[in-house]
């Protein structure tokens, strides 16, 4: 969200899914669609059905870098050299869009000027990536009437992931495609409902609508609707808090629908964090790692038993009706919510969701058109400035954008947090699997469990011969941090000195090993890259 409100003014996915199968040309980096976003995964085959082109640029052999016209392997980590890359063979073709770039945008001259030292020499020497491969890659998405890029995780999970994602916007804007069908720079977002999440508020900076909490304007807004004094202040990012946790500044913490000691970064630090508070209250359907050290747990209801929303990745609002009774003692989020504000001394009152969406639109520009009786008929997707509009099915059109001109960003090659050294000399990726993609731990569905009940760390036969390690043979795998124990998995999905594991099992808890390197924006942990060594067990 960051890097794409910096360079367009917005910070959502620009097209839509049902587009997808009627693309002439997909660009995917740093996603495993099929996998990791299974439905825009199938969509992504159709259009190949259909005669598209696909670029994947990914250091793993995905199920479609198999399927791809071209598949740049790039070292992990080395994502802003490839697509500087392209930029240049681009502007060197003259493939770019002139006219658009003159009058949409600004900054352009500066990125040309940073892409100039990156020949497909150069590049490859950085990345990996042979220079026939790049000059194709280039060619294919440079000269498309339109074209469309999708990354996910393995673009924002770097201490770099900002200007990754930066990156790509430059090389949309380059080319002029946004701002129509089958183009713009489309993030998937890795859960069902993280897309609502983010456009309710949930994030330190910002109230719903991503309306910042630093204006005097929406402040007084807010503050006049609510009946309350607010805060101008803008609030910690995750990893703030667990270091402020572990300072002891912060005393307590209400953590709700997360298991941050599984899925964040550094875990053992996390749950440092968590057990030196006075108070931890956590909100959620199951006893998560989490929960385990918590001292009130709050039960909260299923998507199946309670009504309300979900906006997904393309920004579409969608209804979640009710179909069973709460389980148990548990009840709907906001119910909680309601009962917890009206007992610590801010009476609330809803009789039903939908009228809390009621007031969202009152406040909310972005949403002002949306309500249950529309949603009721479909989805509609945001902006939807009133009750007549019938949604934004893309972004920009004809490139306008909500902060003027789009913004063109120069920016340089880094390096990660951590590199392989002689003591932990292989780099571990991470990610997520197929059949636990949307579900941490996957002891709570016993098929899932079934299909695939261990964590398998994917490792290159070359190294496997020389550590003398054999297919399913349990090994080490351990770092500054950590260490864990897993089945290996001998495959050359993955290059020599790569390891990948998922982060899905109990028994084998990754994130115990990740770093606590972060995105100096965002505060992302960089789950993609962190030194490891790897032994076979005696």
């Amino acid at each position: 969200m960051a890097g794409l409100a910096t360079s367009f003014g917005s910070g959502a996915m620009t097209n839509s899914i049902n587009e997808i199968p009627h693309s002439k040309v997909l660009f995917v980096i740093g996603a495993n669609p099929t996998e990791a976003h299974p439905v825009i995964g199938a969509k992504m085959r159709q259009a190949l059905r259909n005669g598209a082109k696909l670029v994947v640029a990914d250091p793993r052999k995905t199920e479609l870098a198999g399927k791809a016209h071209v598949w740049l392997r790039l070292k992990p980590g080395t994502d802003i050299a490839l697509i500087n890359g392209i930029m240049r063979i681009i502007i060197k073709s003259g493939w770019h869009d002139k006219a658009f770039i003159e009058a949409c945008t600004n900054g352009y001259e500066q990125v040309a000027e940073t892409v100039e030292k990156y020949t497909p020499e150069y590049v490859e020497s950085i990345t990996g990536v042979p220079k026939d491969l790049l000059l194709e890659a280039a060619k294919i998405y440079g000269t498309a009437e339109k074209a469309q890029i999708f990354y996910t995780l393995g673009i924002t999970e770097h201490v770099c992931g900002t200007d990754n994602v930066m990156s790509l916007a430059n090389l949309t804007l380059l080319t002029g495609n946004i701002g129509k069908p089958n183009t713009g720079v489309n993030p998937m977002r890795g859960q069902n409902n993280v897309q609502g999440a983010c456009d309710m508020g949930a994030l330190p900076n910002v109230y719903p609508g991503y309306q910042k909490v630093d204006f005097p304007m929406v402040q007084d807004k807010f503050e006049k609707a609510w009946g309350v004094k607010l805060s101008n202040k803008v609030g910690l990012m995750i990893p703030d808090m667990f270091d402020k946790a572990v300072s002891g500044e912060l005393k307590a913490m209400y953590v709700m629908g997360e298991d941050p000691v599984l899925t964040d970064g550094d875990a053992n630090h996390v749950r440092k964090g968590l057990k030196n508070l006075d108070f931890l209250v956590v909100q959620n359907l199951f006893l998560t790692e989490t929960a385990k050290l918590a001292d009130v747990v709050l039960p909260g209801a299923s998507f199946a038993e309670k009504d309300g929303t979900f906006t997904n990745t393309e920004r579409r609002i969608q209804r979640v009706r009710q179909a069973i009774n709460p389980v148990g003692n548990s009840r709907a989020d906001w119910q909680i919510l309601v009962d917890l504000s009206t007992r610590m001394g801010y009476p609330m009152s809803y009789n039903h969701a939908s009228e809390i969406m009621d007031e969202i639109a009152s406040l909310t520009p972005s949403l002002a058109g949306v309500s249950y009786d529309r949603l009721e008929a479909s989805g509609l997707q945001w902006p939807v400035p009133d009750k007549n509009h019938p949604g934004t099915q893309y972004l920009h059109a004809n490139g306008k954008f909500s902060c003027g001109t789009a913004k063109f960003v120069a920016i340089d090659n880094q390096a990660p947090g951590e590199e392989p050294d002689p003591e932990y000399p292989f780099l571990l990726s991470t990610g997520r699997i197929l059949y636990h993609y949307n579900i941490t731990t996957p002891g709570y569905s016993k098929t899932l469990t079934d299909f695939r009940s261990e964590e398998q760390a994917m490792l290159h036969p070359d190294d496997a011969k020389r550590l003398g390690i054999q297919d399913q043979e349990i090994i080490s795998v351990s770092s500054r941090r950590g260490k864990v124990q897993t089945k290996a998995w001998i495959t050359d999905r993955v290059l020599p000195g790569v390891i990948w594991m998922s982060f899905h099992y109990l028994a084998t808890p990754t994130n115990e090993l990740t770093s606590g390197n972060l995105d100096k924006t965002t505060k992302t942990y960089e789950y993609k890259v962190c030194a490891v060594k790897v032994e076979k067990l005696n």
